[in-house]
């Protein structure tokens, strides 16, 4: 018989932390600290070049409501270091409270450090808190991109109700260089053919590079700009480049926004990107 007494059972929820830090050594970035529990994991596939690659994971196979994952990445000076994510992270239906993403980079004086995750999906209902920061210090350097996906297109989804908190930052020696916050709730998504919000796009890209004389690498982002079903512009200035994208469907943006990684850094993208 059904005891209306008992209360409602606990769900379980996925907590991971993956923690990776590099220092130099015999002229190459060189693994110092590797950390892995829960669903987070981090991975350091063999490359043949001297920037070594890590590529963080969820387990769970995404996120959802009640979820905490944390991943973390120390680049010691003058080291290179790419980072990316092994596929696109989904953010799921929450039927209570939101997921939990940090991510914590730091970067040591002339070291570089790119951290291109795959695009993160967003489903009906989502309820997501994520928050990305990554601390130069002095001439360090960063490549970053991050990029939003609202439904699957092939699936005829149309999102109408999600609660997105998603917050860039780029500090230098502890100074804000950029951020970038961004809020998506039901009344954007209501409003979402409006120029000044979303002008009809499901999908969005943000890529930038921070770096001393960043700007003068804007006429060859520019110069690739041009892409079917993508709008998409640059800006250069006070040792930065940035690109946002808008596109109705996520494919051609994730075209557009391999092409900008591959004009902004040397060599390949992680293997891990499938185009």
């Amino acid at each position: 018989m059904y005891d209306e007494t008992l209360s409602a059972p606990q769900m379980q929820r996925a907590k991971g932390r993956a923690t990776v830090s590099f220092v130099m050594g015999k002229g190459r970035a060189r693994l110092k600290d590797l950390h892995q529990s829960g669903s987070a994991k981090a991975m350091l596939p063999r490359v043949h070049s001297e920037t070594p690659e890590v590529v963080f994971l969820n387990t769970a196979g995404g996120l959802t409501g009640g979820d905490d994952m944390r991943f973390s990445l120390e680049v010691g000076a003058g080291c290179r270091v790419t980072a990316t994510t092994q596929t696109a992270e989904r953010a799921y239906a929450a039927s209570a409270g939101h997921a939990t993403l940090d991510v914590d980079i730091r970067a040591g004086a002339g070291a570089h450090v790119d951290w291109l995750p795959q695009e993160t999906i967003l489903f009906e209902r989502s309820a997501l808190h994520r928050r990305t920061r990554i601390a130069l210090d002095r001439d360090a350097a960063c490549l970053t991109v991050e990029t939003l996906v609202l439904g699957r297109a092939a699936m005829g989804e149309t999102l109408t109700t999600l609660d997105v908190t998603d917050r860039r930052e780029v500090t230098r020696d502890g100074v804000p260089v950029l951020l970038e916050p961004l809020r998506l709730t039901d009344a954007a998504l209501a409003r979402g053919h409006a120029p000044g919000v979303l002008g009809g796009a499901r999908a969005m890209a943000t890529v930038a590079l921070v770096a001393p004389g960043a700007e003068d690498a804007l006429d060859r982002v520019r110069a690739v700009l041009d892409a079917d079903g993508v709008e998409a512009a640059a800006s250069g200035w006070d040792g930065k480049c940035v690109v946002r994208a808008l596109a109705h469907d996520g494919f051609p943006l994730r075209r557009l926004v391999a092409q900008v990684l591959m004009t902004l850094r040397p060599g390949p993208l992680p293997r891990v990107w499938q185009i």
